[in-house]
């Protein structure tokens, strides 16, 4: 355990933020697996473009590299597309 006081509020922080990112990537992950399920299940536009939305926020706020989500969401579309042929 740290004893400088700095050093003592930086992991607090590095806490905070650690769980926040945690809840936010396991969001992600559910958003996702829930926009294949509707897709598969017959029209899950809505669900993809909440997927979608979130993977931008995410990046944008740092969670996940800009090329993180870019890919994801290519990835994503991809297979929803296949899904609606």
């Amino acid at each position: 355990m740290a004893n400088i006081r700095s050093q003592i509020k930086r992991n607090r922080q590095t806490e905070v933020r650690r769980r926040r990112n945690r809840a936010t990537r396991s969001e992600l992950r559910t958003r996702i697996k829930n926009a294949v399920d509707a897709a598969e299940a017959g029209d899950g536009t809505n669900e993809a473009a909440a997927a979608m939305q979130r993977l931008d926020k995410a990046a944008a706020r740092r969670v996940i590299h800009r090329n993180t989500a870019a890919r994801r969401k290519s990835r994503l579309q991809k297979r929803l597309n296949r899904l609606a042929q």
